[in-house]
């Protein structure tokens, strides 16, 4: 398989430079943060629009749907008072969706908001609330915010919803009933589906000391959740597939990509400043040098910079598997990882029977270009029993088609880099993976899944107590 590439392009490094300047006046932090997935440098420095993970599947109690969650703040203390939580009032939210293949968006779906504070001016209180809340509308609820989403098509931009975002979780005393209060942020949308926006559980489980040489260069560093007992800020939307699918026909264009993207605002309008599709891929397969710029590009560029795409053609850490395990990285180039993370698996192609190239399946598209994002094939049925390892273990419903939960993409993703989708066979000797292999907190069984956040401080939230 060829990857064509557009070689008038601007040299890669001339392309990160010039995206990378035109963001650092925006993205500076005024003293360090922890609060970032550090994907990439600078927006290391703006949690509040770092986007951390995209998901995206067909509604399991609702398979007519499908629904489409990204987080944003990752690593929230629980009990990061006396200012909690919120999203920037002065960004834009998206979530994107190419249903024909030119790694263009052809639905986004787009929020904005502004703050309800009630604890006045100089003389006012520094309180979040002061007495117990038991629904959104509770007067002693003294900071909220309030959204608008809309869609945006080529037809045009709808408001197809509003709402309150779901708050804080404060601890027992504030919110004696806080699933019930986070329950009234699910709201319905135009159109049919709903909306939700707020406060979840960091649902992305792993072991991060996978960056300490690959797990300690003995893989004795594995079995600790890096994310249990923090809390992220989820925007979730679930519509009829229709509303996805090229020309609304699933059955003829049953293949959409997704990613989704921050929008700040500047003296020079809103410029994006975070950008997310599949898991792990600023961090672990785009080179150091390019990663602030990877998160201003649209992927329609993706295909334009040579440095980029040979880091998925030869990647960095199969080498690392072979120099730190002994484990042979496979012959390049990896024509398997560009069918993962830029075109999307094509069975015939291999031996992975999983359908998610939208030039082959979408009989409506134009032509393909290469691009990272996530990417779902809308009529492949909800799996009753779900394989943590997704596509690769033989579950055709999970990971890399979409991105559902339950999920452990790096479990995945290390089986991908060590060519397990060339063989058509799991790697034994990455069998164990991290040994994080599910979420600390059930899921929830409606939408919008995610589970509530934790009110518990994460320094009493030992990992296997």
């Amino acid at each position: 398989m060829e990857l064509r590439i557009n070689r008038r392009s601007l040299i890669a490094v001339g392309v990160a430079g010039a995206l990378a300047a035109s963001s650092i006046l925006l993205l500076r932090p005024a003293a360090p943060s922890a609060s970032s997935h550090r994907e990439a440098p600078l927006i290391s420095g703006d949690p509040r629009n770092d986007n951390t993970d995209v998901y995206a599947f067909v509604s399991p109690d609702k398979t007519d749907t499908v629904t489409l969650i990204a987080n944003w703040i990752p690593f929230e203390e629980p009990n990061g008072g006396p200012n909690f939580y919120f999203f920037d009032t002065n960004s834009r939210y998206n979530i994107k969706i190419d249903n024909d293949g030119d790694a263009k968006p052809d639905v986004t779906y787009q929020w904005t908001f502004k703050n309800i504070d009630k604890r006045g001016n100089g003389s006012g209180t520094f309180l979040y609330n002061n007495g117990p809340v038991t629904s959104l509308k509770d007067e002693n609820l003294l900071f909220k915010q309030k959204y608008t989403l809309k869609r945006i098509t080529e037809k045009g931009t709808t408001t197809i919803g509003t709402g309150t975002v779901a708050p804080s979780n404060t601890g027992p005393a504030s919110f004696p009933d806080y699933a019930k209060v986070r329950s009234e942020a699910v709201d319905g949308i135009k159109g049919g589906g709903k909306q939700f926006a707020g406060q979840s559980d960091e649902a992305f489980f792993l072991d991060l000391r996978v960056f300490d040489l690959l797990y300690g260069g003995n893989l004795s560093e594995v079995g600790q959740d890096t994310t249990r007992g923090y809390n992220v800020h989820t925007l979730a939307v679930q519509v009829p597939k229709k509303e996805v699918a090229l020309k609304g026909d699933v059955t003829r264009n049953p293949v959409v990509g997704i990613w989704s993207t921050t929008d700040k605002w500047s003296p020079r309008g809103y410029v994006q400043v975070s950008r997310l599709g599949q898991p792990l891929v600023n961090e672990v397969v785009v080179p150091a040098p390019l990663k602030d710029a990877f998160n201003s590009l649209s992927p329609d560029k993706d295909a334009d910079i040579p440095a980029v795409v040979k880091k998925v053609t030869n990647p960095e850490v199969p080498m690392l598997l072979e120099g730190i395990y002994g484990l042979k990285a496979p012959k390049t180039p990896r024509n398997d990882l560009v069918e993962i993370f830029l075109t999307g698996i094509a069975k015939k192609n291999g031996p992975i029977k999983a359908d998610l190239n939208s030039q082959i399946l979408n009989k409506d598209a134009g032509k393909l270009r290469p691009s990272e994002m996530l990417r779902l094939n809308l009529t492949i049925p909800v799996t009753a029993s779900p394989n943590r390892l997704g596509v690769l273990a033989g579950d055709l419903q999970g990971f890399p088609n979409g991105r559902r939960l339950g999920d452990d993409v790096v479990d995945i993703a290390l089986q991908a880099m060590a060519g397990a989708a060339q063989t058509g066979q799991l790697v034994p000797a990455l069998a164990a993976g991290d040994k994080v292999d599910r979420n600390d907190v059930p899921f929830l069984t409606t939408f919008p899944y995610i589970p509530g956040p934790s009110n518990q401080a994460v320094n009493q939230t030992f990992n296997g107590s």
